[in-house]
Order: C-alpha cells, then structure tokens, then sequence
C-alpha cells in the first residue's frame, strides 16, 4: 500500500518503520524540514529514536501534499490536542478513500471526544474508513524489532483485517477488535493512571503501591467503558490491561516518567520543560475527568491526577486521597 505517516515522533517513526518493513510504500511526515532531511539522508530519527536504524526504504517530507500524494493509509501521530487544527488544515489534501488510521491515545479538550470522532467529524469518514491501533507499544522497543502485539480496531471486520494485514511483520503479533470505543479509552486512560503509578514510584512507594494503582486503574477504565458502551471484553486484553501494564511499569513510558519526577519532588513547570515528548496524560486527564462526570462514573484516581496537574494539590496530599477511600467490596467494574 502507499502509506503516509503524519507525525515523527518517536511513535509515529517507529510505526512508519513496520509499514515500511511490511512492504508498503511509506512517507513520514515531519513538522520541521530538517527533521525530514535528516531521516531521509541517514535512515535515523536523530530527535526521538537515536541509534535506531530505519527502512532505507523510508522516505520522510515536511510538506503534507508529498506525504498525502495518493495514499491508501493515512496514519494519525499528532498529539492529541492537535489532531482536530492539523486534520482541518489537510482536509483538502486526503485521498477520499483512503483508510485514515489513529495511533494517538488521548481525549480532546472541550469536546471529551476521542481521537476516531475528531476523524469522522473533521473529514466525514464514515466508520469502515477509520482505524484505530493500541495496545502495549512501546516505541523503542518495537523500534528495536523486539516482539510485541497490538491491536487492530475497526468497526468494520474486513477494514480492520486489512489493515491488519498492512502492517504484517514478524515482531508484532496482530490482533483485530471491532470494539473502537474499548481500544480508545483504554489507551486514553491508561496515560492518567501511569502518572499515578510514577508518582508513587518517586515517593518511593513499593510493589503493592503499584499492583493497587494499576487494578483499581484498571476499574475505572472498564466503569467508564461500560458508561460509554464499550465491550468489558476489551478491558481484560491487550488494548486495556496489557497497554495499563506496560506504561505503568516501564522507565520507557512518557507518562510514568512524568509521575516519577512529580513524585520526586519537582514543581510541574520543571517538568514540563524537561520533558522531549508529551506525555499525553497531563492533556487529556482534564477532560478523562470531565467525560466521567458527564456520565455519571466515579473515577477517584484520576479526579487526584487533575488535583494535582490542574489544581496544585501537594504530592503528600494525593497519596494521602488515594489511600484513604473508604471500604468497599470488590467487584470487577466496581
């Protein structure tokens, strides 16, 4: 297939490179011209995967016309916040058929959208042209070619086994759901309960800290799912509890780091400025928290997240919240 990929960061290149070495005809769009001169001429994304060597079949642009040129897959790696400004300034350069595919896991300001909605409304997509790929996938690993999995979401059965077969290589086990509304949230909230888990890791909190953050995490995904008409299903495979684990556990995930450092100690403006790549769960924690409440879902672990990005609320203080809730049976969902 001819491939573009809009966005080089370390997500959007390491994706370009499994189309790439699936055998597709692929174009990596970059927002800054050198960036696109650089991994043109040394097959290396010098920003974000250093020491990374790339397809020398890829080629990288930084005009979207060359990128979206004839292009079947359209593939989405923007930050979140941005898609909706970017997709309305390359409306009129997408393909009308082409198969517009999101690999962003964030839910937009204003609106509580998610990512395959700003798709459908900014270009009128119908859902058998709209994708959405998560799961575990962390970019240096599969960057690195190590073995992994993902998930594959269309609405439509025969869209998403075609873009299943689109991105066939050896090291990443394929999967297909229909369940687009499950794939994204869990993706989207996931980055909210990271933040949790890295706070506690930079308090020093231990092993049982952050096998409760990341189970009672994962209950709050599946209560807002369920508010939402998501498959519980989802919630317990690669795009809900595998994508939770490994961002809450690896050093290689954005939003844990992030917690990590908040829970060290450093003011949040410090952090900010450390950080090379956003980590989306500071951006869409916010209206996570608003789209809950809209629905009438209680969310504690993510009402804390915001406290404390939006609202200031002291390091000691939400670890204080979230050990203190009250007693409860324990049932899935719950």
């Amino acid at each position: 297939m001819r491939a573009a990929v809009l966005g080089a960061g370390s997500w959007g290149t390491t994706f370009a490179q499994v189309l790439s070495d699936a055998g597709n005809d692929v174009i990596l769009w970059c927002r800054r011209p050198e960036l696109a001169q650089a991994i043109t001429a040394t097959h290396q994304n010098p920003d974000r995967l250093a020491g990374i060597v790339l397809p020398a079949a890829l080629r990288a642009t930084a005009k979207p016309a060359v990128a979206l040129a004839d292009a079947e897959l359209v593939v989405l790696a923007v930050p979140a916040q941005t898609l909706r400004h970017n997709l309305t300034a390359w409306h009129d350069l997408l393909p009308p058929d082409a198969l517009l595919v999101s690999l962003m896991k964030g839910i937009e300001h204003g609106t509580g959208d998610r990512m395959s909605q700003v798709i459908a409304q900014v270009t009128g997509a119908p859902p058998e042209r709209i994708g959405v790929i998560s799961g575990p996938n962390l970019a240096l690993e599969i960057a690195s070619r190590q073995y992994a999995a993902t998930v594959v979401a269309c609405a439509d059965e025969a869209t998403a086994a075609h873009l299943q077969k689109a991105c066939h290589v050896s090291y990443i086990r394929r999967y297909t759901n229909t369940d687009v509304v499950g794939c994204e949230l869990g993706g989207a909230v996931k980055n909210v309960i990271a933040l949790a888990v890295g706070i506690a890791v930079g308090m020093g909190l231990g092993d049982n800290t952050r096998a409760m953050l990341i189970t009672r995490g994962l209950a709050e995904i599946a209560r807002l799912g369920a508010a939402l008409g998501a498959d519980q299903h989802t919630f317990a495979g690669l795009a809900g509890m595998g994508d939770l684990v490994a961002t809450c556990s690896s050093p290689l995930s954005r939003n844990r780091t992030f917690g990590e450092l908040l829970g060290r100690g450093l003011p949040l403006a410090e952090v900010e400025a450390t950080t090379q790549e956003r980590a989306e769960g500071v951006k869409s924690c916010q209206p996570v928290l608003e789209l809950a409440r809209a629905h009438g879902v209680e969310m504690p672990i993510t009402e804390v997240i915001v406290a404390v990005i939006h609202d200031g609320l002291d390091i000691g203080q939400a670890a204080l919240m979230l050990a203190s809730r009250s007693d409860k049976p324990e049932r899935y969902g719950h």
